[in-house]
């Protein structure tokens, strides 16, 4: 979502020579989030460029309903939101099935403790530190509360899940992140709007790990 949409292709060769592990890719719908991004023709177009794996969030209404065509897109990891799913273990289920990796969201008012009974199943939960829909927000210094939470569920439980942690992520917040148990760090408004987008990854990597 950060990046230029009028020369994808040239931020997309950024992040392959980067020391960044995936592209993170937000989709929105304009009705779970109020704003709108791309869909499925845009991931069709960069996949072929992209050396590194798709983690795809879905910040949509009803998102079981294109499981399926971004698996056929590219998607590597399908995320949907807790709060856009009703029957949620049926949707990690199908997600599974289509032979991508499940990722659960929580918005920053959605307690951790709701995953008790999925944690199990997933591969990756994703804490929002922003209110999801649009960039360059402000970190919500509760996120560092929220990922002890959940690294504690996850050990209690005995998951393989990883923590994401999205939204004003930057070197000032980053390593405590890490600290607090954060597994995989994403950020954009942070790395696209540098001067030195390689050395501005590579900062990261080396406060964090």
């Amino acid at each position: 979502m950060a990046a230029d949409f009028s020369n994808l292709k040239q931020d997309v060769e950024m992040i392959n020579q980067s020391e960044a592990d995936w592209f993170h890719l937000d989709i929105m719908d304009g009705i779970f989030v109020p704003n709108i991004s791309f869909g499925i023709p845009i991931l069709e177009s960069i996949k072929p460029l992209a050396k590194k794996p798709f983690d795809v969030h879905l910040m949509i209404e009803q998102p079981d309903r294109y499981i399926e065509a971004f698996k056929k897109a590219g998607a590597d990891i399908y995320n949907v939101h807790y709060e856009a799913c009703n029957h949620l273990h049926r949707t990690v289920q199908s997600i599974h099935q289509q032979d991508m990796k499940a990722g659960v969201t929580l918005n920053p008012h959605t307690p951790v403790a709701l995953l008790e009974d999925i944690i199990g199943e997933l591969d990756l939960v994703l804490l929002m530190s922003v209110n999801p829909g649009f960039g360059g927000q402000k970190f919500i210094a509760n996120t560092y509360t929220k990922v002890a939470q959940l690294k504690e569920l996850i050990l209690k439980k005995d998951s393989r899940a990883l923590i994401q942690v999205d939204g004003g992520v930057d070197s000032t917040n980053a390593k405590k992140l890490v600290d607090a148990g954060t597994d995989v760090l994403v950020a954009g408004s942070y790395i696209f709007k540098s001067t030195d987008q390689l050395a501005t990854i590579s900062g990261l990597k080396e406060l964090t790990f």
